[in-house]
């Protein structure tokens, strides 16, 4: 079994501690321990009719076996995978793809591990980070629907230690001086969700990061819930930033709940939809197939740091700390494709998933982050897919893509290059997962561009 591996948190989500620190004070170091790429890609092309003894269980999972057909529509998907590893852009990737009721493709392709050479599988687990988002969000609607939460309330009715919250109006680094002022109007759980609320990330603020470098509110490199203290840094409702909004939201589930988060997802989620590979801590028994962490380096080649072993989780964290295998995510998708409901399952109700699916920031529009860390993110910081508005818990674009998505699709990703979509018009969802850092990595974007294009061009 591969030795497990230490989980620190950054960036709203967790990492290798090995990767953190050569990352940040040794890069150099870091290409002492470069892995070998290559080897066989692994396809397979699934097209399920949704007919009895088709290869899908009573969930809706894939049963795994041979390969029970390739066509000629599978071939630019697979020739994307293949060439990304071949052409050394990635040590390796999954992919998943569901039209309708049916899991119409599914790859893998390259290694999971670089340097035992063990080569990448459809059922890997990646750290899929800010994928776990619209996880929590769904965790807050279904809170919502049963009247426990109302999305137009203060957030601070459900997390009191939120009265108190402060804008940070100004702040001199040279002096150490902040100024503080108390926020025109309290932020709401509607403004948590759409990224209004005046909560930011500080590796996507310099105000905040600079705040935090003096100590004067806990950063996220601590590696617990210290961070949730950080002021506000404009209005809620004045503009979008992304930031710790869905950290916060984890805990209003778990104080409404009377639950941990992990103990919630697991009930009212992970179990209904069969997410059997998704998890805060992965087993034991399961860490095998974590997919091994690479960071890019200047020369472009890869570098995996030598693994460390797991530890146990500090909090949950509902902005970026579970793992998911790529076919658990994509029945997470399939069920919001399926307005909310999935196989026999009911998650939420179909007019929830609608208000999800709406520009919840009127004419607010997505804003270019700049990262303070370009080790983990490159500027600038986008997620694919043209996104410039942004429903409860999901990026959406308001113009259909090029060869690509409908207009008003539902997407976000994880910082390690973890991405999903959901198309409704279309009836489409698709999943493609690495694991490389940094987030905005050009060769990362344009596979996922050119994976998107070859799902639209097959006609399923």
């Amino acid at each position: 079994m591969r030795t497990p591996r230490t989980e620190s948190r950054l960036f709203g989500v967790y990492f290798s501690r090995g990767v953190l620190v050569a990352a940040l004070a040794a890069a150099t170091v870091l290409t002492l321990f470069a892995g070998s790429e290559g080897g066989a890609p692994f396809v397979r092309f699934l097209e399920a009719r949704g007919k009895q003894g088709e290869p899908f269980d009573a969930q809706g999972k894939l049963k795994r076996g041979p390969a029970i057909g390739s066509t000629k529509s599978s071939n630019a998907i697979e020739q994307v995978l293949q060439e990304a590893v071949g052409e050394k852009k990635l040590p390796g990737v999954v992919a998943m793809v569901a039209v309708g009721d049916r899991v119409v493709y599914e790859g893998a392709s390259g290694k999971r591990d670089t340097i035992k050479n063990i080569p990448m599988t459809a059922d890997a687990i990646f750290r899929i980070a800010s994928m776990t988002k619209p996880v929590t969000s769904v965790a807050v609607m279904q809170l919502v629907e049963s009247g426990r939460v109302k999305l137009d309330e203060p957030a601070a009715t459900y997390l009191p230690e939120l009265a108190q919250v402060q804008v940070l109006e100004e702040f001199d680094a040279g002096t150490g001086k902040a100024k503080l002022r108390p926020p025109k109007s309290p932020p709401t759980v509607r403004q948590l969700l759409s990224h209004t609320s005046g909560f930011v990330y500080e590796f996507f603020d310099h105000k905040l990061h600079d705040y935090a470098a003096t100590g004067a509110v806990p950063s996220l490199r601590q590696g617990d819930d210290g961070f949730l203290k950080a002021p506000l840094v404009f209005d809620p409702g004045s503009r979008w930033e992304y930031g710790i909004n869905t950290d916060l939201l984890g805990r209003l589930v778990e104080k409404v709940s009377g639950q941990t988060l992990e103990e919630y997802f697991r009930k009212h989620i992970l179990e209904p939809l069969g997410m059997t590979d998704t998890f805060f801590n992965v087993p034991a028994e399961k860490q095998a197939r974590v997919v091994a962490l690479d960071q890019r380096q200047e020369d472009g080649s890869f570098v995996e740091p030598p693994p460390q072993p797991f530890q146990p989780v500090r909090f949950f964290s509902g902005g970026g700390g579970l793992y998911s295998t790529a076919s658990d995510y994509l029945n997470f998708t399939r069920m919001l494709l399926g307005e909310g409901k999935f196989g026999n399952k009911r998650i939420l109700r179909a007019e929830t998933v609608a208000e999800m699916s709406r520009n919840q920031i009127g004419d607010l529009t997505l804003v270019e982050l700049r990262s303070m860390m370009p080790q983990f993110a490159r500027d600038p910081v986008r997620v694919p897919g043209s996104l410039d508005k942004f429903g409860l818990g999901f990026g959406i674009n308001s113009k259909a893509v090029e060869g690509g998505r409908s207009q008003s699709s539902l997407a976000w990703a994880g910082i390690y290059n973890t991405f999903f979509w959901i198309d409704p018009p279309r009836k489409t969802c698709a999943v493609l997962m690495m694991q490389i850092l940094p987030f905005g990595d050009g060769a990362a974007y344009s596979v996922v561009e050119q994976f998107e294009r070859a799902v639209y061009a097959n006609g399923w």
